[in-house]
């Protein structure tokens, strides 16, 4: 900030009211009704003082809704910063002090109960109320983040959506399928957006086009009901990957929804979390976690089931 005049920095911080504004702000940020509310004076004369002092530079504002916030502008200039040094000295002398101290400690005490109040009384439905800015796309994004430099397989993964999300934070993705129209797609798409570290291959579940032990994490996404042979799709899998490497399945819980034949051109009914285990210890994977993730309030109700193993 540009230096003030002392004359008029002097005289600005000679007004005890204005003193006790600066001593307030000096560690906290504070609305204009809770310095109103520290200070017990009208809003009118507290808004005159906290303008004064934003004028010269030694506070900034920012607006939250119908209320102004002020705090220190902190780009003070060495020798602004003594005059206020001196100033805030002062200000400890004024026999209001200890009062204005105790109430602005209350305040702070306020927020952090209304804030707990607000918790507790979604404490168990956090996850079924509405929340700004608290959405799955959101998460998951925020998930991608922790997303290291490996090579990962997307098996039965269509136009590739997750594989180009996955890609932004990968060291490689290769994204298989088995039809040739979803893999020119995904090719395409990878391609407006720019996106070089990933490949789209065409390929069977059962025998994806991937040399063996090169793969750090294998996910099949919603595929694996798909597959002709699901064990023979795990077995596949296990081959591609290296030694320690990960294995990732989503699909559907085992249902009684016919139709989805039809529909969905699924082979498999989804499956049992039991089956799904054996499945994956006869393929010899170990470390083998399985848990019904998502449940649907709609008929015909479908389960998500997250699978997790490691080769």
């Amino acid at each position: 900030m540009n230096s003030p005049s002392y004359l008029k920095l002097l005289s600005l911080l000679s007004d005890p009211t204005r003193l006790r504004i600066l001593y307030l702000l000096r560690e906290q940020e504070l609305s204009v009704a809770e310095v109103q509310e520290c200070l017990h004076l009208g809003q009118s004369r507290i808004s005159s003082h906290l303008r004064q002092l934003k004028d010269i530079g030694l506070l900034e504002d920012r607006r939250e809704g119908q209320r102004t916030y002020y705090s220190w502008n902190i780009s003070f200039t060495e020798k602004v910063q003594e005059v206020i040094n001196l100033a805030l000295k002062a200000a400890t002398e004024l026999p209001d002090n200890q009062k204005d101290s105790e109430a602005l400690q209350l305040i702070l005490k306020k927020r952090k109960a209304l804030t707990e109040k607000y918790f507790n009384t979604l404490a168990g439905r956090l996850g079924k109320n509405y929340c700004p800015g608290r959405s799955w796309e959101a998460i998951g994004h925020l998930l991608l983040e922790l997303i290291p430099s490996i090579t990962i397989a997307d098996l039965g993964a269509g136009e590739g959506l997750l594989s180009q999300l996955l890609a932004n934070r990968a060291k490689k993705v290769i994204a298989v399928d088995n039809s040739a129209r979803m893999v020119e797609v995904g090719e395409q798409l990878a391609k407006e957006n720019g996106i070089h570290n990933l490949e789209y291959r065409l390929g069977d579940l059962e025998a994806p086009p991937i040399r063996a032990g090169s793969i750090d994490l294998v996910i099949l996404c919603q595929a694996l009901h798909h597959a002709a042979e699901p064990e023979k799709a795990l077995r596949a899998a296990y081959k591609i990957l290296k030694t320690g490497g990960r294995l990732l399945v989503l699909d559907l819980n085992q249902h009684q929804f016919e139709k989805a034949r039809t529909l969905y051109a699924d082979t498999w009914l989804g499956f049992a979390e039991s089956d799904i285990q054996k499945m994956l210890a006869r393929a010899h994977f170990v470390d083998i976690h399985t848990n019904i993730v998502a449940k649907e309030n709609e008929s015909p109700y479908f389960q998500t089931l997250l699978c997790s193993a490691r080769k």
